[in-house]
């Protein structure tokens, strides 16, 4: 398939495809929403198709690449799911003790993409661990839409003890330096957040892309600096940044939030349409740069 770009579809068109992936809207109401923008010989389900994730299309950092060492850790969770399980990368010729960073998935599990940003990090110098929300159904099935569905049957509070346990278990590696920050995507974006709110003497840095808030209340308890990333046309999770902002300000908790223009939600994901190469590299820059300046 040739890849397209965000610019080949409808902006309401793919308005609808975020319902449809983050579960406001089953597959049966996308397919009929997208159907007036299916022209002759594309249907609504070459539409989904088009519009849906192509790992082929993008690896920036190879399994085999010899600047890293690769490997798929196990962690104890016995406030969440019990036995879990993440892909831990490691720079290769490290000596000392290295700042650990978290990588959050979306809300389908440890895909490829979310696997390429593990090594990502660990190039830039980082211990990196991905944990993988899905370990308890088997772990990610090999494709997001079943991906998505096995995430939202598991219990959503047990999966937050799973983001801690796994915080934890990185912040106890015999090579990791206790400076730890995170980064996720999405509904990682928004356990980024959590991990701030519930981790305040963990978390030294969070750089959530296009993530959920937290509440007022649970702003308060952030100790961590702040890096925000987020799609000028993502009207769904920009609707909560005014009140975060205005609870972040009355905390006086440092942050630098970053509302790149003409990009949708997800525009860091080099898989889709809704990527966006150049907002992508700027963000992708100044996390690095951010987590170099406050883990060390």
């Amino acid at each position: 398939m040739n890849r397209k770009n965000a610019s080949d579809f409808p902006q309401e068109l793919l308005d609808i495809y975020d319902e449809y992936v983050h579960g406001k809207i089953d597959r049966r109401v996308f397919f009929s929403k997208a159907a007036k923008f299916a022209t002759a010989g594309i249907t609504a389900a070459a539409l989904v198709e088009s519009l849906s994730p192509h790992y082929a299309w993008a690896e920036q950092v190879s399994k085999n690449d010899p600047r890293i060492k690769t490997e798929y850790a196990t962690y104890d969770s016995p406030n969440g799911h019990g036995k879990m399980r993440g892909y831990l990368a490691t720079p290769a010729n490290a000596t000392g003790k290295l700042p650990g960073v978290i990588v959050v998935h979306e809300n389908r599990g440890l895909n490829p993409y979310v696997e390429d940003v593990v090594r990502r990090a660990a190039t830039a110098g980082f211990l990196a661990f991905g944990p993988d929300a899905l370990t308890p159904l088997g772990g990610y099935p090999g494709n997001d839409d079943d991906g998505r569905t096995m995430q939202r049957k598991l219990d959503s509070a047990k999966i937050v003890e799973d983001f801690i346990a796994a915080t934890k278990f990185l912040h106890g590696q015999d090579n990791c330096s206790k400076s730890i920050g995170v980064v996720g995507f999405c509904f990682g974006g928004g356990m980024s957040n959590t991990l701030a709110v519930r981790l305040p003497n963990i978390i030294k840095a969070a750089a959530p892309f296009y993530g959920g808030q937290p509440s007022a209340e649970d702003t308060k308890k952030i100790k961590a600096s702040l890096l925000l990333h987020y799609a000028a046309l993502d009207k769904r999770v920009n609707a909560g940044w005014p009140d975060y902002e205005a609870a972040l300000k009355a905390n006086n908790i440092e942050y630098t939030a970053h509302i790149y223009p003409e990009t949708n939600h997800g525009f860091h994901n080099d898989t889709t349409p809704r990527y966006d190469e150049a907002a992508a590299k700027i963000a992708w820059d100044r996390t690095i740069a951010f987590f170099q300046e406050k883990l060390g």
